[in-house]
C-alpha cells in the first residue's frame, strides 16, 4: 500500500509549488546584496550631488555618495581617467549611473544572483530609457577609453584600473559605435536599451528630479506584476489532467 502514496505525494508537491508562486512584491523596495549597499533602503538626507534624487529612500549611505563623485573613489579604486581626463559632461553620466547602481531601491525585478567576491547580486537587462542612453552616448563620444567592457580585463597591478597590454586609447565612439553598444556592453548587460521614453512608466530613468517624485517606483511595480503573471499557472486544464492521472494510478489494482 505505501507505494500508492508515492504518486499522490509527488502530485501534491507539484501542486504546492504551482499554487505557491509568490506575488513579486518581494522585488519592490529592496537593496542588492553587494559590497557597499545597505541591507534595507531608508532615508539619507545628506546624499551628495548627483545622488540626491534617492535621499528619501536609498540603498546607499552619504559616505558612498561622496565617494562616487571622485575621479578615483576608494570604493573600487576605479578611475574614469584611464585614457586621459574624461570630459565633465561624460563623467556626469557615469556618476549618475553609479548613483543608480548604489542607491536605487527600484531594481528588484532585474536582480540576479552572482558568485563574485565583492557582491552576491547584480542587476541584469534593466530597461534604460532611450533618452538616457542616447544622451550618455552623445556626451561621451569624444572622451577616450581602451575597452568596450569595463567589468573585467583591466590591469590592476598599480592598485587602480589601467589599460591592459595590447589595447589602445581611442574615442568612445570607436569602442561604442551606437548608444546600445555603450549602454548594454559597458557593464556586461546591466542595462538594455529600451524603446520607451522617460515618463512612460516602462523604463528606468538614470536620473530624475526628486521634486517630482521617483518615476522608477512605478516602473518597478509594472515589471514586478509582469513577473507575477508569468509565474501563475496558465489555466485549469493541466491541473485536471494531472488529477485524472493520479486518480487512475490510485484506483488501479
Amino acid at each position: 500500500m505505501p507505494w500508492k502514496l508515492t504518486p499522490l505525494l509527488l502530485f501534491l508537491g507539484w501542486m504546492t509549488s504551482v499554487c505557491s508562486a509568490r506575488a513579486r512584491t518581494d522585488l519592490l523596495n529592496v537593496c542588492m546584496d553587494a559590497k557597499h549597499h545597505k541591507a534595507e533602503p531608508g532615508p539619507e538626507d545628506k546624499l551628495h550631488n548627483q545622488c540626491t534624487p534617492w535621499k528619501k529612500n536609498a540603498c546607499c549611505s552619504a559616505r558612498v555618495s561622496q565617494e562616487l563623485h571622485k575621479d578615483t573613489s576608494s570604493l573600487y579604486n576605479f578611475t574614469w581617467d584611464h585614457c586621459g581626463k574624461m570630459e565633465p559632461a561624460c563623467q556626469r553620466h557615469f556618476i549618475q549611473d553609479n548613483c543608480l547602481y548604489e542607491c536605487s531601491p527600484n531594481l528588484g525585478p532585474w536582480i540576479q544572483e552572482v558568485n563574485q567576491k565583492w557582491r552576491k547580486e547584480r542587476f541584469l537587462n534593466v530597461p534604460l530609457c532611450k533618452e538616457d542612453c542616447q544622451s550618455w552616448w552623445e556626451d561621451c563620444r569624444t572622451s577616450y577609453t581602451c575597452k568596450s567592457n569595463w567589468h573585467r580585463g583591466w590591469d590592476w597591478t598599480s592598485g587602480s584600473n589601467k589599460c591592459p597590454n595590447g589595447t589602445t586609447c581611442r574615442t568612445f565612439e570607436t569602442y561604442f559605435p551606437t548608444p546600445a553598444a555603450l549602454c548594454e556592453g559597458l557593464w556586461s548587460h546591466s542595462y538594455k536599451l529600451s524603446n520607451y521614453s522617460r515618463g512612460s512608466g516602462r523604463c528606468i530613468q538614470m536620473w530624475f528630479d526628486p521634486a517630482l517624485g521617483n518615476p522608477n517606483e512605478e516602473v518597478a511595480r509594472f515589471y514586478a506584476l509582469a513577473l507575477t503573471a508569468e509565474a501563475r499557472p496558465q489555466g485549469i486544464r493541466p491541473l485536471l489532467l494531472c488529477l485524472a492521472l493520479m486518480l487512475s494510478l490510485w484506483l488501479h489494482d
